[in-house]
């Protein structure tokens, strides 16, 4: 599997947040391997920035039951965000 862009990007925001990731859980040096970057998500399927698809057995741990980018969701999203995103 080729992730060499995953890995450039990792490169570059270790250079810009501890560890390379927003979150302390996902600090890859604790547990070893490689955090791959996901460019986009449509219905059970994740796509890294290098062209790799997976599925995605998490789903935001229930939140995604729908999937990614359910067309329904992100019209009322879009919708909703018109009216402001943060109050």
């Amino acid at each position: 599997m080729n992730i060499e862009k995953s890995i450039r990007l990792f490169n570059i925001a270790n250079e810009i947040l501890p560890g390379g990731v927003d979150s302390p859980v996902r600090a890859f040096r604790a547990v070893g391997g490689q955090p791959l970057f996901i460019e986009k998500g449509e219905g059970a399927y994740l796509q890294d920035v290098d062209g790799n698809r997976f599925i995605d057995y998490v789903l935001s741990w229930g939140p995604l039951i729908l999937g990614h980018a359910h067309p329904e969701v992100v019209s009322a999203v879009k919708r909703t965000a018109d009216s402001g995103t943060s109050f």
